[in-house]
């Protein structure tokens, strides 16, 4: 297999009570893990099999690229969390949101405004352009900035198994428990 689904910076149970252990469980462990599996058996013998992640999803189109970018959101997803992290956002990206929001409480609410009002299943986006703009986007289903020629430095999942087991119907509230655990060192980091 080329691609393995890596191991989480943190135990199981470390993001409750915003992430329960059994939505861990079933959306990192079984839900990225099909993505993965299926990924692998799709490129098997193609012309995609030696490319890596990125490529792949700016390449494909259908069933390979929703398996491809849905394994790489995942990751990305998962892996910016610290229930330890830094609270909010510092230096250059502080000062970037500042002017371009107002201010950080302005744009976690913009941010939460995008994540309830996208209809149906996919994300909502922090990302950054070759310039240092940022622009908060919604993406249904497996879709990513990446496409978009921008750099995504922080998304929330907003399809049901992201959230179901923990809030039932209340995205609007995950979405706004989510700011309790996102490490902005790792923002930082991907803004950078």
């Amino acid at each position: 297999m080329k691609f393995t689904q890596p191991k989480l910076p943190y135990a199981q149970d470390a993001l409750a009570p915003i992430i329960s252990p059994t939505t861990i469980e079933y959306h990192y462990g079984k839900h990225e893990r099909a993505y993965i599996d299926t990924l692998n058996k799709l490129i098997e013998g193609t012309e995609y099999e030696d490319m890596p992640l990125e490529e792949i999803i700016l390449k494909s189109d259908g069933k390979l690229f929703n398996n491809a970018a849905q394994a790489w959101n995942h990751i990305f997803y998962f892996f910016q969390f610290n229930p330890d992290g830094m609270k909010e956002p510092s230096g250059k990206l502080r000062e970037k949101i500042d002017e371009q929001f107002g201010s950080f409480d302005e744009f976690k609410k913009k941010f939460e405004e995008a994540g309830t009002t996208l209809f149906g299943s996919g994300w909502v986006w922090l990302s950054a352009d070759t310039d240092g703009t940022l622009f908060i986007t919604q993406s249904q289903n497996a879709g990513t900035p990446l496409t978009q020629n921008l750099r995504p430095l922080l998304t929330f999942d907003v399809w049901e198994h992201a959230y179901y087991l923990d809030y039932q119907n209340l995205r609007g509230e995950y979405l706004h428990n989510l700011w309790d655990i996102v490490d902005w060192n790792i923002i930082e980091r991907r803004y950078i």
